[in-house]
């Protein structure tokens, strides 16, 4: 089978001008050569495309694939992770992960909440505000949690996230609404454990890969009250991950399934869970395109930390991926 893989390689974004928190969400060249060293070795051919512009001119030139393993980020809008699945659903050319609807309302984290909290699921009270008159109006019970609405890799998420008092979360909002352009996540600061749940499959055959937990050693300089921006990226003696044992890990797996089925994700990615006062747990939000870096990726970790091997997780997303190519129905003639 030729497999087409699209993916958006930081370097370029770097040597075009980018800085390297703008890019942070795109893929180093390890995890593009892991990528087709596991796919060759499953026995397929790989065909590097790039990222959408690429992709763009090599669909006007008549390329075709039978599959492409989509992990493209995109740079500007909140339909960017929608760009490459809407472009190869134009040519009916199956792809990896979610499909453009999900990736769009799964980035905006504001309209995410929204779904889930109308499933009955639960998730922490919130607000989405991009002006000061609207910051003022806020009327949720502190202490609460700011971030960017449409960002990945804890962008915007630092040591100030976390606000106790009305003029602490003006200056966050304002802050984030500065420097990303984008409006302001604010919800309910929930006090409990925090952790990662791993999904592989689509619909009623996925499965929770196991549940992660990310301990923040502060006594070794870890930062803040979450997993933030300076923790992913400078995380190093300061972070320690496991995986999580007994009932909690029972809860954690059903609430991220309901979410990732409600959400219709698909294939691979990852469910992110906070516990309130009570140890209930509440989603925070979902990531359908997680990152595949063999080492560093939480979802690679996970897959690690859970006693499978990096082309275990790849060979489960194209293996969901074909099972629904499969299963579709027949193209129009």
């Amino acid at each position: 089978m030729l497999i087409g893989l699209t993916y958006d390689l930081q370097q370029d974004y770097l040597d075009d001008g980018y800085s390297e928190e703008e890019t942070a969400e795109f893929d180093s060249i390890v995890t593009i050569d892991s990528l087709e060293d596991v796919l060759r070795a499953m026995g397929h051919e790989v065909d590097r495309i790039g990222r959408a512009s690429n992709l763009m001119e090599r669909l006007s030139r008549g390329d075709r694939w039978d599959l492409v393993f989509n992990i493209c980020e995109g740079l500007h809008g909140m339909g960017r992770e929608s760009l490459v699945p809407a472009l190869l659903d134009a040519f009916e050319i199956p792809y990896t992960f979610s499909d453009p609807l999900v990736c769009a309302m799964t980035l905006h984290k504001g309209m995410a909440k929204r779904i889930v909290r109308d499933l009955g699921l639960p998730t922490p009270d919130f607000a989405v505000v991009s002006t000061d008159a609207a910051i003022a109006k806020v009327n949720l019970k502190f202490p609460l949690f700011a971030k960017p609405v449409a960002e990945g890799t804890s962008k915007g998420v630092t040591k100030d996230s976390k606000c106790d008092t009305p003029a602490q979360l003006a200056r966050t909002c304002r802050a984030l609404l500065e420097q990303f352009r984008q409006a302001v996540l604010v919800e309910r600061y929930l006090p409990g454990r925090e952790m990662t749940v791993g999904i592989l499959g689509t619909g009623e055959r996925a499965r929770a890969l196991g549940a992660m937990e990310v301990h923040l050693l502060k006594d070794k300089g870890a930062e803040g009250e979450g997993y933030s921006y300076a923790n992913k990226h400078d995380w190093v003696g300061k972070l320690h991950y496991v995986i999580v044992k007994g009932p909690i890990a029972d809860e954690a797996h059903a609430l991220a399934l309901k979410v990732w089925r409600g959400l219709g994700c698909r294939d691979g990615g990852r469910v992110d869970l906070r516990a309130d006062e009570s140890g209930r747990l509440n989603f925070i939000e979902v990531n359908p395109l997680a990152g595949l870096h063999p080492q560093i990726s939480d979802l690679s970790i996970l897959n690690n930390l859970a006693g499978f091997k990096y082309p275990d997780l790849i060979g489960a997303i194209v293996d969901s991926a074909m099972e629904r190519v499969r299963s579709a129905p027949a193209v129009r003639a």
